[in-house]
């Protein structure tokens, strides 16, 4: 098969600034890459590069430069080598998920199963994003009042004690048995002061703390997770390491009792198989997450999922999130990401 390789831009804008540890977040570039079959037109592919501003590797200046390099080198026929673009998991994933798509029935259905016939639903958490004590309130009322099982909120941005307050309140109406609660501190926390932290979250009956302290503190992240009354699940500890024998030495240092999986920041779908082998070898539990993706990447990740019958609440309710995003039969409903076979792509707007 002789291919044809193009992409486009789209900067997606955030129906509502979203609010992280990082900063606030108002809109989003991302590049599409456009694989053709040159012998069959009507075979297509569609990758999504979409790095989050900082924290993907790959989130730099240079990153459009680096899928110009990789479209000319496909247009000429070049020997793609994977070691060039180490340091950039999205293009990664990016190209992967396009040569599935254009290998597949069509660039949308890359791995059918129940989930793309319409059959079944993919358990999710809902998503509460940092800003006031009463902005987090309302969310999590709209949660439940959707139907979520399973919250994750993201702390760190305002006052610990109110982020208590709100913890607090959700517990004296909801219980554990009810309501799964998961928090996500994006590193908030110094080493310092931790623990003391982690100690007074536990009395909410919490499944997890994400990434409790920064990434790179192996020593330090290695006793909270020995030490700690709620489980920590990694998530940016696993982002920029693609020397594969590090992955081992990490988790061996560490011992998580969670791994957190997001393609788009890990160098795509096989890299994510491959840190879920080395995590079931070790019992160390593991989720899957969008990264801010468009409908196309979160098509992807959430088509792979589905595959994997895992029952666990998975982190891919981000479809919603952006005022311009490409219309798709992604949709969630009552806690559970839908795929409705039923309904139109509008891949047009990614050529325009």
């Amino acid at each position: 098969m002789m291919k044809k390789a193009s992409y486009s831009k789209r900067t997606l804008i955030f129906n509502q600034p979203a609010g992280t540890s990082r900063g606030i977040l108002n809109k989003k570039d991302v590049f599409y890459l456009i694989l053709n079959d040159t012998e069959n037109p009507s075979k297509k592919g569609i990758g999504e590069v979409a790095p989050i501003p900082g924290l993907s590797p790959d989130a730099v200046p240079d990153l459009e430069e680096k899928t110009g390099i990789l479209v000319q080198k496909i247009n000429h026929n070049e020997e793609i080598v994977e070691s060039e673009f180490s340091g950039f998991p999205a293009v990664k994933f990016g190209y992967e998920t396009a040569l599935k798509g254009l290998n597949a029935e069509s660039p949308v259905l890359l791995f059918p199963s129940e989930f793309t016939n319409g059959e079944t639903g993919i358990p999710i958490n809902g998503l509460i994003w940092m800003g006031t004590k009463d902005f987090m309130l309302k969310q999590v009322s709209e949660k439940i009042a959707a139907g979520f099982t399973c919250l994750k909120l993201k702390i760190g941005a305002i006052d610990f004690e109110s982020e208590l307050d709100i913890l607090r309140s959700i517990r004296e109406r909801f219980p554990a048995t009810q309501l799964e609660i998961r928090v996500d501190a994006n590193g908030a926390f110094s080493s310092e002061n931790a623990l003391e932290n982690l100690e007074q979250l536990v009395k909410f009956e919490l499944h997890s703390i994400e990434q409790p302290i920064k990434q790179g503190q192996f020593s330090a992240m290695k006793k909270l997770c020995e030490n700690s009354p709620v489980p920590i699940a990694l998530d940016e500890e696993l982002i920029g390491i693609s020397i594969k024998d590090e992955w081992e030495k990490l988790l061996d240092t560490i011992c998580p009792q969670y791994i957190i999986l997001k393609p788009t920041l890990l160098g795509g779908i096989k890299a994510s198989e491959e840190w879920i082998s080395l995590a079931e070898k070790r019992g160390i539990g593991w989720w899957v997450t969008s990264a801010l993706e468009s409908n196309i990447g979160l098509n992807a990740i959430s088509q792979w999922v589905a595959t994997l019958k895992t029952t666990n609440f998975q982190g891919l309710g981000t479809g919603a999130l952006f005022a311009n995003n490409i219309e798709s039969p992604l949709y969630v409903s009552k806690g559970f990401l839908w795929y409705d076979p039923g309904k139109e792509w509008d891949l047009k707007s990614i050529d325009e």
